[in-house]
């Protein structure tokens, strides 16, 4: 079992890209909270740490939460339409490690019960949670009226997930959830 970590406050990054409509963009609403910050300029993002990235074939697990406090959590803002050439730009210019999340379901209002197409507030707050930072990832989603349903949705399996030692771990228990593809059988 992963040992709460909640003391050390870490460090958020939004690599933003102008992409979606401003008046929805979470990561903007984190940036004036304080939450978070927005870098427009990939060189200015953080050096160390891991980047939330969808595409990638590793697992964010709770033994990550090492990287993440030693450096950042980043995520990429960008449209869901347009992200394999933002994250073919950003992995080609940064050191983070790149991570995807285990299946978890939208609670936004766009996306709503959909496996995979959070916001960016909803990656970054499920982040937290599974590498134990719970109580910072709970007050990046106050902000937002769908915080609830993201929670009602997901609270199950991010308490799950965040319970497991390793990728391997996370990726199985995902799988107690959901069907597994049958391509993985």
């Amino acid at each position: 079992m992963h040992p709460m970590t909640d003391v050390k406050q870490i460090r958020i990054e939004a690599i933003h890209l102008d992409q979606d409509d401003p008046k929805k963009c979470t990561a903007r609403k984190l940036e004036k909270r304080g939450l978070i910050r927005c870098k427009t300029r990939l060189s200015s993002a953080s050096k160390k740490g891991v980047l939330l990235d969808p595409l990638s074939d590793t697992l964010l697990s709770p033994s990550d939460v090492n990287l993440i406090e030693d450096g950042a959590l980043v995520a990429l803002d960008c449209s869901w339409k347009r992200i394999h050439e933002s994250i073919r730009i950003i992995s080609k210019t940064t050191r983070l490690e790149s991570r995807i999340l285990p299946i978890l379901l939208a609670g936004n209002p766009v996306s709503w019960g959909k496996r995979g197409r959070m916001s960016t507030a909803e990656a970054l707050s499920a982040s937290l949670y599974i590498v134990g930072h719970k109580d910072q990832a709970i007050s990046l989603l106050r902000p937002f009226k769908f915080s609830d349903a993201f929670l009602d949705l997901n609270g199950q399996l991010l308490e799950a997930y965040s319970s497991c030692n390793s990728q391997a771990e996370v990726e199985e228990m995902q799988w107690q959830f959901f069907d597994r593809p049958s391509s993985d059988i």
